[in-house]
């Protein structure tokens, strides 16, 4: 029985962690902006104050309007699964295919 149980938890750790959705800054509520590894409450703030000005026009445009994201955290911030018009930041490591 708690070999069973044990086999679950970690097939439901093992599904969990390969399951993330992309998120779009330009589209994305404060809410699912702090769901991306990386961005906090004030971060997400800082986020749509900006966007509400205009939308992010690319990464570049992200990272020269938004205080703390330069480009390393740019590219942590898209290997997490922010994206700037459905775009991934350019440097940041391809995410594993779905099995």
């Amino acid at each position: 029985m708690m070999k069973k149980l044990m086999v679950a938890v970690a097939f439901i750790a093992a599904t969990m962690g390969s399951a993330f959705a992309q998120v779009d800054v330009n589209k994305a509520d404060q809410a699912a902006l702090d769901s991306v590894k990386g961005i906090g409450p004030a971060k997400s703030k800082a986020i749509m104050e900006e966007r509400a000005k205009s939308p992010f026009k690319d990464w570049a445009d992200l990272e020269s309007r938004v205080k703390g994201i330069g480009e390393k955290n740019a590219i942590k911030l898209s290997e997490a699964g922010l994206q700037v018009n459905g775009k991934s930041r350019d440097g940041a490591a391809p995410k594993p295919a779905s099995k």
